[in-house]
């Protein structure tokens, strides 16, 4: 269950065997079935989590009720609310498995401790935030100056697996665009084919 996770920490950080293992037992293993939610609004987030099997996406609500997705998540990637996990708050989103899913979690108090007895693990997670930090900057500047269409042919090249796996209106939300737009979109490109 936790090799997909040293994979993915061996590709940050250089640990040794004792300190992968010893990190890797502070993650509790959790199933959750399709359409059910790992995280709700006005939940406190009490993990970080890391995707073993499946994919969920990690969305607001907004105050007319519609869907902004922030981001997907698929096999050996990180899921979290940031802000409600670092700063013990209510959250403002919402963490929903599309398929029956496998996590790795991992609680505020169990990485503090890894933190203060295996320092190399503060390293991994400062790596990975500023990762975070780059893509979610590259994604506003998109936002602010990219065409709907562009930024749906850039996000189909980058995360082609994703494509199969996501219904349009999915897609849509995480553009911040209307499905009836989207498909136009598909039809556009389709066209020039």
């Amino acid at each position: 269950m936790t090799t997909l996770l040293q994979q993915n920490i061996a590709n940050h950080i250089s640990l040794s065997e004792d300190e992968t293992a010893a990190f890797c037992n502070l993650f509790k293993h959790r199933k959750v079935n399709k359409k059910s939610f790992l995280l709700s609004e006005g939940e406190i987030c009490r993990f970080e989590g890391f995707v073993v099997k499946g994919l969920l996406r990690i969305y607001h609500i907004d105050k007319n009720g519609l869907e902004q997705v922030l981001y997907f998540a698929i096999e050996n990637w990180w899921i979290t609310d940031i802000d409600s996990f670092t700063n013990e708050k209510p959250s403002q989103l919402f963490i929903e498995a599309l398929e029956d899913c496998e996590v790795l979690l991992i609680s505020k108090k169990d990485k503090e401790f890894a933190y203060e007895n295996l320092p190399k693990i503060e390293k991994l997670f400062r790596v990975m935030t500023q990762k975070t930090h780059v893509a979610l900057q590259r994604r506003m500047i998109d936002n602010l100056s990219k065409t709907a269409d562009q930024r749906y042919i850039e996000f189909s090249e980058k995360y082609p697996q994703l494509i199969q796996r996501l219904s349009n209106i999915q897609i849509a939300a995480y553009l911040g665009i209307t499905n009836v737009f989207l498909s136009n979109i598909r039809k556009k490109i389709s066209l020039k084919k």
